[in-house]
């Protein structure tokens, strides 16, 4: 009883006098989004065959959150390795035109699993580009299928909005390991043991939680900074990701668990590559996450602000002859790349030397600052951005809106490297980020309202 006298005195005590008998309106909804058929996977250019079968379903989610000013904001999450800016823009637009909600009212966030399928245009020199007729039709006909189910999605969510309480909080799980300063990957068991692992990592796991006015739990949206590459199976699976939504929905029945990839682009789960590891993994962060939801978390008062806009991200861009003379190259990925800027020259005429870079900010009551980024984002833009902004309190998701590229600070630029630019072949960027890139996207995360 006492316990509950103080937990009440603290959550009174957060919410703001102008809020105080208000509430939210909040709704959530689940599809299951696994391929029926088998088709190609998406995440690892090494794959030589389509999917096998499927071990866990992979799943869309959607939270719809309506604030005390009848302000509304969509957050979608999806099991799947990346989308393309064509399709997000294609969702988006059906969005708006079925339920009047902007494009800055929309985040769609995805996992980064290695096990799901192949979307649209999404890492196209690596998937899209090198595959059959008939892998590339099943992957068209997957998209305009998501597409629709995303719309339904929605839709579900909205229907479901309802008065909610919505709390704050932040737990810790320790998995993810740098993976350019901790190698080889053999050695991190050993050196975890002895507390040797270098840094930087963000081992910080956000957590929303949305009951119902009687304290029942609706719906618990979370992220951690990792890569969902525990697996490289034939199987359609969802990753430790996949496995902590299953279990936090087992763990409180009745709710629909939301995750979010944070800035994990050099994070690793390590050690990795076995079945039972991705099941520990993701028990541990489901765990972290119900900590945090049995201990007091504080109130998010019913107020919600929505941006979103695109920013001219500069790239270093080749010669019309370099890109001939690449087309010509041994590897098959680098040819795929060629060939796609060629057909783009011919289009346009010319390669674009910036990249419409996407970045969302919403404020979540008073504290939260939930931004969102595209691509693969280093650690770096994490730690710098809650150094700078409200500490645990600034949420960084990565992979969100449009996943075009790793996305290096300019310590890893400059280091190099997969992540520093190697990596840009396979999304079929021209060339390198210029070196302004992190503070092109830092400066506009810091000038958004």
């Amino acid at each position: 009883m006492k316990r509950f006298l103080l937990l009440a005195c603290i959550l009174v005590v957060a919410v703001p006098a102008a809020y105080a008998d208000e509430l939210w309106k909040a709704g959530a909804a689940s599809v299951v989004i696994t391929p029926e058929h088998s088709m190609w996977m998406a995440g690892y250019g090494a794959r030589k065959t389509p999917s096998t079968g499927k071990r866990t379903e992979l799943f869309a989610k959607a939270l719809a959150l309506e604030d005390a000013e009848a302000n509304r904001g969509v957050i979608i999450t999806l099991d799947l390795v990346g989308i393309d800016r064509r399709f997000a823009q294609a969702v988006t637009k059906r969005l708006e035109k079925e339920f009047d909600l902007s494009r800055e009212q929309v985040a769609l966030c995805t996992s980064h699993t290695h096990s799901g399928p192949v979307v649209g245009r999404n890492l196209a020199p690596l998937h899209y580009l090198t595959l059959d007729e008939q892998q590339q039709e099943k992957i068209d006909a997957y998209e305009e299928d998501l597409r629709e189910k995303l719309v339904e999605l929605t839709g579900q969510a909205l229907d479901a909005l309802s008065p909610a309480r919505l709390q704050q909080g932040s737990g810790k799980a320790t998995f993810a390991v740098n993976r350019r300063e901790n190698k080889p990957e053999s050695d991190v068991p050993s050196w975890r043991e002895k507390g040797e692992l270098k840094d930087p990592v963000d081992h910080d796991v956000p957590v929303l939680s949305v009951r119902d006015p009687d304290g029942n739990l609706k719906a618990v949206l979370f992220g951690y900074a990792c890569h969902a590459t525990v697996l490289q199976a034939s199987e359609w699976n969802g990753d430790y990701p996949g496995y902590a939504q299953a279990k936090l929905e087992r763990d409180h029945p009745g709710a629909v668990a939301l995750f979010w990839a944070g800035c994990g682009g050099d994070q690793n789960p390590l050690p990795r590559r076995e079945l039972p590891l991705a099941e520990q993994y993701g028990a541990d962060l489901a765990d972290r996450v119900t900590d945090v939801l049995e201990a007091p978390m504080a109130e998010a008062a019913p107020s919600l602000s929505v941006s979103f806009r695109e920013i001219d991200a500069a790239l270093e861009v080749p010669s019309r002859e370099e890109i001939s003379a690449n087309a010509k190259s041994e590897n098959r990925f680098e040819v795929a790349r060629a060939r796609y800027l060629l057909r783009k020259m011919e289009e346009k005429g010319a390669i674009d030397g910036v990249y419409p870079y996407p970045v969302g900010v919403w404020k979540i009551g008073d504290s939260i600052d939930f931004v969102f980024l595209g691509g693969e984002v280093v650690v770096d833009y994490a730690l710098r951005l809650k150094r700078e902004r409200h500490g645990t309190s600034t949420w960084v998701a990565a992979y969100a809106n449009d996943v075009m590229a790793y996305i290096p600070s300019r310590r890893v630029l400059e280091e190099g490297g997969y992540e520093g630019g190697g990596s840009n072949v396979y999304y079929g960027l021209p060339g390198l980020w210029k070196d302004s890139i992190e503070e092109t996207v830092v400066d506009a995360v810091n000038k958004t309202p």
